[in-house]
């Protein structure tokens, strides 16, 4: 009889639990109800950062038409096509808002008033995701117009010291064919980071994670010693113009690391910058200025400057230009930082082409093959869609590549014009001519024929810089690297004239010291440039070359005779048959030193011989050096304390930040003033250490 009571017992239980359950059970049906009335093409927003937004939401078409509409960088790979995190389109979203930043610099009315309106609502639907990615004070609302005493460079600092960390991308966007070149405004990190818990304030390169391994290769650099000059009174060495060190160390100090020592030339650093040397007069294609001053990490030790400035040539007296885009399309270049920068540089440079001016474009992986068959510069929109359509994969047949963009290139050449292939690669060569001495001895050859090469560098991992340098070298051009699209514009817009057009080829420089007043000397830098003395004299002998407008600056060390150095200097036995060090009577007086320079015509197979003494000037202690020579010496002084030099002296970073400083000048550009910045970071993470 006991089992209807339990049976009754529980029922009640039943209805009373129903009753407490009630609420929580309409509100369920509620929160149902509000999902069932959300459109069909559209995704229910959701408090948690993982929930994927799909391709037909609103807000997903919305941020992809604006992609398209502004040439934004795509950061997210598939994105358009497949379902996104929030952070994936924070990520997209925050690539937009510094396009639109970059397009309102240049002109606030080209993007229209409904595109800042969509921005500025899915900005605000994002914040959460935004705020992890950058600094708030780029939000697109808080942008105020730029004051006109501010540099192009200080102008795009607020954007440029963002960290970013670059993520998988789709093809790249297409610019239209009339866009301009980059804006002045333009940012120096454009894909944001993901890394939850990163900080704020550096760009950051393709970290090396998962299976991937670091295989960047550097070419051992062992700094110049000291010579005594009654041993050795002649320092003979080629020119150098490249840049790719600068930029490249700027990367790795930017993504939190110092940079191995040997991806330091001094050399490359010095002339990254312009320097206010005179132009040349009469018929010389470039000037030489020299200066004196105590070396700031040596008080005891004197430092000289040799500079040379260009002439810079005006764009009607140009010659026309023959260009062979060479584009490495091998797998290892499917990297955001590797093709579709390659991408988006060379759009700049197109822009800027003359309808005189013509372009092919030759790529290689697997095999190598003609794109785009020599197009006038006026078909600005041919050669962009060409560009448009690269995509990475396969392996890297480099040789075959060359050997078909020289082809090309004399197919189309210009007998007075500027006939240069254009290399762009990670280096990851590994395919095609059976050794690097063959490709170089083919670069050679063609340079022979008046075809140079420009080399550009690009990417991270498997980066390698020694035969970028020495491709370059051979092939009578500049090598460049390029990190990000701003550096782009730098070597392919701003220094388009030193970058292409020659003025000066097989630069050479041979200083002879007085052993009456010098005692020993060592030439800073240009490690990979020293020639044999009878080089000089050798017009057989290749050296570096001098485009329109740069500037190129070398730094001796020098002890003054007499001085007590706490350097250690070579000691070498004394001489049985001949006495060294002599000073014929009255040759010298009061000379410190002869600087000869030897150099080519474009054209030309026989050099032409400039000379120039430096005399030995009592240096006053209330004299200034000039800013050249103050910011020559901060950037080599920074360089030694990088490689840990020996020859260091008492320098480090407060000396470096001291004289960049009292060296910046006008800085019309602001790359001086990002120097300094970049000298801050350096000494951030050598505290942190």
């Amino acid at each position: 009889m006991s089992y209807p009571i339990q049976l009754k017992m529980w029922q009640r239980v039943s209805i009373v639990t129903l009753l407490l359950l009630i609420p929580s059970v309409g509100i369920a049906i509620f929160r149902q109800s509000v999902m069932v009335a959300v459109p069909a093409n559209q995704t229910a927003p959701s408090s948690t950062p993982t929930t994927s937004i799909l391709p037909n939401h609103h807000d997903y078409q919305a941020l992809q038409a604006l992609v398209q509409q502004y040439s934004c960088v795509v950061p997210v790979q598939n994105f358009g096509t497949l379902p996104v995190t929030r952070t994936e389109f924070a990520a997209v979203l925050n690539a937009c808002l510094n396009r639109s930043n970059e397009l309102i610099a240049t002109d606030p009315k080209i993007v229209t008033p409904a595109d800042m309106k969509t921005l500025q609502r899915l900005q605000s639907e994002f914040a959460p995701e935004l705020a992890t990615l950058r600094n708030p004070r780029d939000e697109l609302e808080a942008r105020s117009p730029m004051t006109p005493t501010q540099t192009t460079r200080e102008r795009t600092q607020a954007e440029s010291t963002r960290k970013t960390q670059p993520l998988p991308t789709a093809p790249p966007v297409s610019i239209p064919s009339d866009s301009s070149v980059l804006p002045q405004g333009a940012n120096r990190a454009n894909i944001p980071e993901l890394q939850a818990g990163s900080s704020i304030g550096r760009v950051a390169p393709e970290p090396q994670t998962g299976s991937r391994f670091n295989t960047e290769n550097y070419d051992r650099i062992e700094d110049n010693p000291f010579h005594r000059v009654s041993n050795d009174p002649l320092s003979t060495f080629s020119i150098d113009v490249d840049t790719a060190s600068y930029s490249n160390v700027r990367r790795f100090i930017t993504q939190g690391e110092l940079p191995p020592k040997d991806a330091v030339r001094i050399e490359e650093l010095i002339n990254y910058f312009t320097y206010n040397y005179p132009q040349p007069k009469g018929e010389r294609p470039f000037s030489v200025t020299t200066e004196v001053a105590a070396a700031p990490w040596n008080p005891e030790h004197k430092l000289v400057e040799v500079g040379l400035q260009g002439k810079r040539l005006e764009s009607e007296t140009l010659p026309p230009s023959n260009l062979v885009f060479l584009i490495d399309v091998s797998g290892s270049m499917d990297d955001p930082n590797k093709l579709p920068l390659v991408q988006q540089s060379l759009k700049l440079l197109v822009n800027k082409l003359r309808p005189e001016d013509r372009v092919s474009l030759v790529v290689y992986a697997g095999n190598a093959g003609l794109v785009l068959p020599a197009t006038p510069g006026s078909q600005k929109s041919k050669i962009l869609a060409a560009i448009d359509r690269l995509e990475a994969g396969g392996s890297t047949a480099g040789g075959q590549g060359i050997e078909l963009a020289y082809k090309i290139a004399k197919q189309s050449f210009l007998k007075s014009g500027n006939n240069r292939v254009i290399l762009a690669t990670d280096g990851d060569f590994n395919v095609g001519v059976s050794s690097d001495a063959d490709l170089t001895r083919l670069i050679e050859q063609k340079r022979d024929q008046g075809i140079f090469l420009t080399v550009l560098g690009f990417g991270t991992g498997n980066y390698k810089d020694g035969k970028m340098e020495q491709l370059a070298d051979k092939g009578n051009g500049n090598y460049a690297y390029i990190d990000t699209l701003l550096e782009a514009k730098k070597v392919l817009v701003n220094d388009l004239r030193g970058t292409l057009f020659t003025i000066a080829k097989d630069v050479k420089i041979q200083v002879e010291f007085n052993p009456a007043k010098v005692q020993a000397y060592r030439l800073i830098g240009y490690e990979n440039r020293l020639l044999q003395n009878q080089d000089f004299n050798d017009d057989k002998k290749d050296a570096g070359d001098i485009g329109s407008g740069h500037s190129v600056t070398a730094l001796y060390e020098i002890i003054p005779t007499g001085t007590k150095s706490d350097v250690k200097l070579p000691e070498i036995d004394p001489l049985r048959y001949q006495r060294s060090g002599e000073t014929a009577p009255d040759a010298a007086g009061n000379e410190l030193m002869q600087v000869k320079l030897r150099y080519k015509l474009p054209q030309d197979s026989t050099s032409q011989l400039i000379t120039q003494t430096i005399q030995d000037d009592d240096l006053r202690a209330d004299q200034i050096p000039s800013t050249n020579l103050r910011f020559a010496a901060a950037v080599a002084t920074f360089g030694m304390v990088l490689r840990d030099s020996e020859y260091k002296g008492n320098a480090n970073y407060d000396l470096v930040m001291k004289l960049a400083t009292q060296g910046k000048g006008e800085d019309q550009e602001g790359y001086r003033g990002e120097f300094i910045r970049l000298v801050e970071q350096s000494r951030g993470l050598i505290t942190k250490k």
